[in-house]
């Protein structure tokens, strides 16, 4: 059987990434770092998939990952040429973002979460790879990403590509991922994995408080201090993972969530940012601000509201690309015995484990998306674009750019 607990975590991880797109809460990246553990979790998924079909399971991935993309591009990409993005042979890139597809200014910000599908091409790319070195010489090839940022946060790489800085930042955690399907993270004593849980969270927890970034102690300002703060977390939540977790299910509402949020994982995490760059300028018409609680509440409810109507509406897209017989609303039939090729470890019936750097003229993305605050005029401050690339979980975006 599945493991329920792996579920529960991702849908946790999927929501808090929506609740920190409209809040803009620094406290939360702190709290639960949402996009290493979903990494984490994909990196299982992925291990897990390689050993049941070998490098073909890189189609595999591709087959359940890009349907949904195609279809928020099938809509929004020709509402941004129709609003000034050029026509380019890069616009092909919305069809397979191994790099940063173009967008115009609205467009950079309410398809910003298409990192993690840029970064997620990558990491599958290379699992066929990573996987037979960390079989070889685990502990050298999980060190590997660490000592990469170390050196790109030191100065020894500054001028590092994106590529190097997302594999420095996140490719660690698909490594755990691996290290959880090959069970190495249960079979560590807790004489070992405590210390080492308490040396990276110390470690980790030093960087942050030394290193503040422009909005405080949001971990995407952070680099190194998020990889070594995420690595603790993953460790004790994922290395200590319970077997089952039959509790999950005892509620028949919450068994019901957690299944519908892992299922349409992608349609969810692609479909919410328009919402908040929508709803944010019509909020802050009634007087809200993004300090307000009021405005925020609302907010957070609307989103929900409306990528509950949409992913009624397009999620079945997930079901389809996964071979699954198509639902309007997932988990309403008795489970079934689960497929032996999708190992517990794996945790999301086939699901892409959801989910930038801010936009260069014309539109790149940046890590989990801008956040667009309510009623904030003029330019608030934004990360060191020097380090934009490395990872902000959210960039924060003048409003008023359009309008000058």
């Amino acid at each position: 059987m599945r493991n329920r607990y792996l579920d529960l975590l991702r849908a946790l991880a999927l929501i808090r990434v929506v609740v920190y797109h409209v809040t803009g809460l620094a406290a939360l990246t702190l709290v639960f770092p949402a996009m290493s553990v979903m990494f984490a979790l994909a990196g299982s998924l992925m291990a897990a998939s390689l050993d049941r079909c070998g490098p073909s399971a890189v189609l595999r991935r591709l087959r359940r990952l890009l349907p949904s993309l195609w279809v928020v591009a099938a809509v929004l990409v020709p509402a941004m040429l129709l609003t000034g993005l050029a026509v380019h042979p890069r616009v092909l890139l919305w069809l397979f973002p191994v790099a940063d597809p173009p967008a115009n200014y609205w467009g950079a910000l309410a398809l910003s979460p298409i990192w993690y599908l840029r970064d997620y091409l990558w990491f599958v790319l290379a699992s066929p790879v990573a996987l037979w070195l960390f079989r070889r010489a685990p502990l050298p090839t999980l060190l590997a990403p660490y000592v990469l940022l170390v050196a790109i946060e030191s100065g020894i790489l500054a001028t590092a590509s994106t590529v190097l800085h997302h594999f420095g930042l996140y490719f660690g955690a698909w490594l755990l991922g691996f290290a959880h399907h090959d069970g190495m993270l249960r079979r560590l004593a807790n004489r070992v994995l405590v210390p080492t849980v308490l040396v990276l969270g110390a470690a980790g927890g030093g960087w942050i408080l030394t290193h503040p970034g422009p909005r405080g102690y949001d971990l995407n300002d952070i680099p190194l201090g998020n990889a070594l703060w995420s690595a603790a977390f993953i460790l004790l939540m994922i290395g200590r993972a319970p077997v089952a977790a039959a509790w999950v299910d005892r509620s028949p509402l919450v068994g019901r969530l957690v299944t519908v949020v892992n299922r349409r994982a992608l349609t969810i995490y692609l479909w919410h940012m328009p919402f908040v760059v929508l709803l944010t300028p019509m909020v802050g018409l009634v007087g809200w601000t993004d300090r307000d609680p009021m405005g925020l509440a609302v907010r957070v409810v609307l989103v929900f509201a409306l990528v509950g109507v949409v992913t009624l509406l397009v999620g079945w897209v997930e079901d389809v690309a996964a071979r699954r017989r198509p639902e309007l609303i997932p988990g309403g039939r008795a489970p079934t015995r689960t497929d032996p090729a999708r190992p517990a470890a794996a945790g999301g019936a086939g699901s892409v484990d959801m989910p930038t750097s801010p936009p260069p003229a014309g539109a790149s993305f940046g890590v989990d998306g801008p956040v667009v605050r309510a009623g904030a005029p003029g330019r608030a401050a934004v990360p060191d674009p020097r380090r934009a690339d490395i990872a902000p979980e959210s960039t924060t975006v003048d409003l008023n750019v359009g309008r000058r």
